[in-house]
Parts: C-alpha cells; structure tokens; sequence
C-alpha cells in the first residue's frame, strides 16, 4: 500500500447547499455521499485516502470568491482545496482570488460554467496562472451532452499553448471519449486522473492498464470524482490492473503529493 493515499477529485460544498449541488449532478449516477465535508470524511476513512482535493467550481463570475473561500476554509490536514476560476473575471482577479485564500489552483468545467476550453478569455487566465497555480480540468462528456466544449483536443492545445502550467486532465483527458484521447492527449506532458464513474472498473483493466503505461505511471493520478463513485471501491480497482508496486504507489498518492507538495 502506498504511504500517502490521494484522492484527486472530489466535490463538496458547504452544509446549507449541498443536497441542492449534488441534485444538479447528473441523474444517471448513484450517490455514494451527501456532498458535505461529515459524508467525505467518512468515506475518506472508510477507504484509507489520507487527503483529497477537492474541487470547488462557480458557475457565474459573481460566486468565484465565495467559492474559493470555502475551498481555502478546509482543514488542510485531510483536504486540499482546489478554487474557480471565470473567464467573466480578469486574470488578475482570477489570480487574486486564489491567492487569498491560499489555494493550490483551480477547477474548470465547461458544462457547468457555461464555456468553452478555447475561449481567449479563458487562455489569459491559465498565462496568469502558469508557475503558481495547477488547473484540473473536465474533458469529455457530461451526462447528455457529448462535451464539444471541452474536447481531448483542446485540451492537448492548452498543454501546448501554455508549458509552465500544470494541468490535470480529468477522466483519463476524454470522458466517454476515450479513444479519441488516447490519440490526442495520451503522452502529452500533462496529468490525466483516473476517475471514471459510475467507475474505472466498468474500463477493460487491460487497455486502462496500456494507456497508463503509455502516458507513463509518473503522469497519473487517482481519482475518484465523489461522490459520483465510491473511492475505496476505485483503489482496488487500481490494484487489480497488474501495475507494479512502485508506479501503483505513484498513481494512488506520490505524484499528487509532489505535484502538489503535500507533506
């Protein structure tokens, strides 16, 4: 097992809204928590995670600094907390935000903000960001909609565009459009995550093992996306896919932790 075990996807909001957040997520996915802080911490016990990082998303300029103070009020022994960012904000806001509450980056999500991974807006703000902050970003489908918005190739154009910025492509850089990201994003210099709900385990173990080996055990990181799916269920997932122990304990926890500096 590894000695850190890291979590790199997970949502939770503040007690008063969570039941209404977690109802807008999409209706095909059970729940495995309620969304508070109490539910992942449970859970987070319940499957040996040590830390989680998790994601807090505006979906209108207005809201980005609430967002990211509840993402900064986390206690940072158990939670990383990961703010937002608008392109409906100048960069420097962008930035400013996240610098006062003491933030390790941000999460972006088109469907839910309403955007567009090639927006000009939103390149000026990943510029500002470069060399100080990561950005996890959705890629792929979401519930009905296929995701055109935030394709594997206009992911794999930021990773280009912008070098000094630490991304982290979520759902292996194409939810549902696995395929088409193995050809475009799969060995890139960026980190895709893991999560797959319902889970990683409705993939064939042997091409999500293939596609790991091929991005390079050092660029991938665990993620569960709770509570769309259940973390402890998705570590044994990982263990089953044949990874040696070394670039297993990579993906579960040391690549985030040096990524992100998690003592």
């Amino acid at each position: 097992m590894s000695s850190l075990i890291v979590d790199g996807h997970t949502h939770v909001y503040p007690d008063s809204v969570a039941r209404k957040a977690i109802a807008g997520s999409p209706a095909d996915l059970k729940r495995f928590g309620d969304g508070t802080v109490g539910s992942l911490t449970e859970v987070m016990a319940a499957a040996g995670v040590d830390r989680s990082v998790c994601l807090g998303v505006a979906n209108t300029p207005d809201r980005v600094d609430n967002a990211n103070r509840f993402a900064g009020s986390l206690d940072p022994a158990h939670f990383v907390g990961f703010g937002s960012v608008h392109p409906g904000l100048s960069p420097e806001e962008n930035v400013a935000s996240l610098r006062a509450h003491g933030l390790k980056g941000a999460k972006v999500h088109p469907m839910f903000q309403d955007l567009r991974l090639d927006d000009p807006r939103l390149h000026a703000t990943f510029d500002a960001m470069s060399g100080e902050f990561a950005v996890i970003i959705h890629v792929g489908a979401a519930g009905t909609d296929p995701g055109e918005r935030c394709s594997p190739a206009m992911l794999a154009d930021i990773v280009r565009r912008f070098p000094r910025l630490d991304v982290i492509a979520c759902h292996f850089g194409g939810y549902r459009r696995l395929d088409e990201a193995i050809e475009t994003v799969i060995g890139l210099p960026v980190y895709v995550d893991t999560s797959w709900p319902p889970s990683l385990g409705t993939l064939e173990p042997a091409k999500v093992r293939a596609v790991i080996e091929k991005h390079g055990p050092e660029r991938v990181v665990f993620a569960s996306d709770w509570p769309m799916a259940d973390p402890g269920a998705e570590i044994e997932v990982i263990h089953g896919l044949g990874l040696s122990d070394s670039d297993t304990d990579l993906v579960l926890g040391g690549n985030l932790a040096r990524l992100l500096d998690l003592a």
